[in-house]
């Protein structure tokens, strides 16, 4: 008599990139959209059976956790601080991402300094370069250091042996999609291979309290390179933009399991290396206010930072049939739409006809609805030929109606507008666009 074998429960089919889970197989993910992501999953062994917990890891109650394991270290850049809540927590992994060129690693290796000048000892692991570019460029920054250590592995075994060697207090890896481990398939950058990398990096920084710092790789759409499940394996994931024609930088947090999501930190990139501007307002304003028609300046903010942006306008006789429309860190969209506004409620009747121009100072990118306002006073200030009083600033949503609505926060737009000086703040207490243009020229 034959006797059955028993088989291993199916487990189905799973998404290499986000780890979604479906019984028959598909040919793109609908939960992350990748396509030929998804992959027989390894069949389930059996239930898990429960285990004793030993002491040193039985659950405890909330009030009786410890609060000394949890003390944020300065990575002595204050803008990075700023970000990360406060400074980085032990154990803590933090996935810094960019675009080629911005910065990054330049932004790392000042913190690696700052913190091996303060007595720790900092591991710099360099999977793209070689000891002496990391070195030549620490020595055209200023970043030598004594405590800071190099090494240019790929080879993940490799990299966890160094930190069992050197014993650091703050480890860097840059970058994650260039360290590969022979424990996963894939060349180096694939789903499996910076999965398995992630993971086993986490893993190390938990059981060490060790701080790590993580470059990320984007693709061209602005996304982080790798399987989806990267940003749920860190702890913090902070995004390094900036345009490469202009000096300055920002760092924005995505997610943030120890602090909030919306501090911006500014950064300004010089010969000397990367240097944290505590005070931005005078980044993105000229010497034209209020003597040159054409300019308005508006209060934006950048997660809970207020900052003075100067918005120019200019307007021209088209010589063609059809205008031109040209825009520099705004929508262009959205500026379409206020000049059909302005020609309908503001009084502008032949500004259709006519080339516009619209740009911020500084490269900076205005994309929130309270910067309509500045941009259709610059138009009219440009249309008119009367510049706007230096003494304003303005802030407000414009509605197809030309009604002005107030912008979002405020209280905190006026407290930082009276802080630089601007003695009146338009947007809130107009109703009309038409009594806007009135009220900011000059008499």
């Amino acid at each position: 008599m034959a006797v059955a074998r028993s088989r291993p429960t199916p487990a189905g089919y799973r998404c290499a990139e986000c780890g979604w889970r479906t019984a028959k197989w598909v040919g793109r993910c609908p939960e992350c959209q990748a396509w030929g992501s998804v992959q027989e999953a390894e069949p389930a062994a059996g239930r898990v059976q429960a285990v004793a917990v030993p002491a040193s890891r039985q659950a405890k109650p909330i009030g009786e956790v410890p609060m000394d394991t949890v003390q944020r270290r300065r990575t002595g850049e204050s803008e990075l601080d700023r970000v990360l809540g406060g400074g980085v927590v032990p154990g803590s992994v933090i996935l810094l991402s960019g675009e080629p060129g911005v910065g990054k690693s330049t932004l790392l290796l000042a913190v690696a300094s700052h913190v091996a000048a303060m007595g720790a000892r900092v591991l710099y692991v360099s999977a793209e370069e070689s000891l002496g570019q990391v070195r030549m460029r620490a020595e055209r920054t200023g970043t030598l250091s004594p405590n800071l250590w190099l090494s240019a592995e790929t080879d993940l075994a490799v990299v966890l042996g160094q930190i069992d060697q050197v014993e650091p207090q703050l480890v860097i890896v840059d970058s994650v999609q260039t360290v590969s481990t022979a424990d996963a398939t894939g060349i180096a950058g694939g789903p499996g291979q910076v999965r398995e990398v992630a993971a086993s990096l986490t893993r190390v920084a938990k059981e060490r309290d060790l701080p790590i710092l993580l470059v990320g790789h984007v693709t061209k759409d602005g996304q982080i390179a790798g399987p989806r499940v990267l940003e749920h394996l860190v702890d913090v994931v902070c995004h390094f933009e900036g345009d490469r024609g202009t000096a300055l930088r920002f760092v924005r947090a995505v997610k943030n399991r120890f602090g909030p999501t919306d501090e911006v930190g500014c950064f300004e990139m010089t010969g000397e290396g990367i240097a944290g501007v505590t005070d931005p307002s005078g980044l993105f304003l000229s010497r034209s206010i209020g003597t040159e028609p054409g300019t308005c300046v508006t209060i934006a903010l950048e997660g809970r930072r207020a900052i003075p942006v100067e918005v120019q306008a200019l307007v021209v006789k088209s010589s063609s049939p059809h205008p031109r429309l040209v825009v520099n860190g705004v929508d262009s969209a959205r500026v379409s739409m206020l000049i059909a506004v302005l020609q309908k409620h503001g009084g502008l009747k032949n500004i259709g006809d006519s080339d516009v121009y619209v740009s911020t100072v500084g490269g900076v990118r205005l994309t929130e609805p309270a910067v309509d306002l500045a941009i259709a006073l610059a138009l009219g200030s440009a249309v008119t030929g009367m510049p706007i009083r230096g003494d304003v600033a303005v802030s407000g949503e414009i509605s197809l109606a030309g009604e002005i609505r107030p912008a979002n926060q405020a209280a905190r737009r006026e407290a930082e507008a009276k802080r630089l000086g601007y003695t009146t703040l338009l947007g809130p207490d107009l109703a009309r666009l038409r009594d806007a243009i009135v009220a900011a020229v000059s008499s």
